[in-house]
């Protein structure tokens, strides 16, 4: 991580997208990037029958099965953020901990439809001692939870911030990067002398 000598901030930050099988990560790193995100979505093949669960995404045809990777630069800042997302099914999160060495924080995208879906990605970084935020991804057509509703189904500390977000809207998805990125100069520890 390179820093602003200046500012005492990052200039350059790695953030994670994570969350359950279709929820919206792909989606979401394509709408606050800059550049053309690179993408490794491949089409599900019958092969992936009995073995990835489709319930709730019965109509998805495709699938990340390495990482989603973008960029978003903060010009206030000079910070240029690296996004990062997951694969989300079972069968790919030993690549998890390869993509989360060096990250500052992570979005942990939920579904209310499937909010069972992200349990694995908050014990993931609680586990790890890495901060994120949880973005209530709000698809079309999906009941509305409040974000008390959401901290207590998903029984969060106090501390985690809880956003809504529409992850098919770039000002959405960079309003969610705009609160992590809060959250973590927030909590970050102090800089040592």
């Amino acid at each position: 991580m390179a820093y602003n000598e200046s500012e005492g901030l990052p200039t350059q930050v790695k953030i994670l997208v994570a969350g359950g099988f279709g929820v919206g990560k792909t989606t979401f790193v394509g709408a606050a990037s800059e550049i053309e995100p690179l993408s490794t979505e491949e089409l599900i093949t019958s092969e992936s029958v009995g073995i990835d669960d489709l319930g709730g995404v019965e109509g998805k045809t495709t699938t990340t099965v390495a990482l989603d990777f973008g960029r978003i630069t903060i010009e206030q800042h000079g910070i240029v953020l690296y996004l990062f997302g997951t694969p989300g099914q079972r069968r790919f999160w030993f690549l998890w901990d390869e993509l989360a060495a060096g990250a500052l924080g992570a979005v942990v995208l939920a579904d209310t439809r499937r909010l069972e879906d992200c349990f694995e990605a908050v014990d993931f970084f609680e586990n790890r001692g890495l901060r994120f935020l949880v973005a209530v991804n709000e698809f079309d057509g999906s009941f509305h939870y409040s974000p008390d509703e959401v901290r207590a189904a998903l029984e969060l500390h106090p501390h985690v911030p809880i956003v809504l977000c529409d992850a098919r809207d770039r000002a959405s998805a960079i309003a969610a990067l705009r609160s992590l990125i809060l959250h973590l100069l927030s909590t970050a520890p102090p800089a040592p002398v």
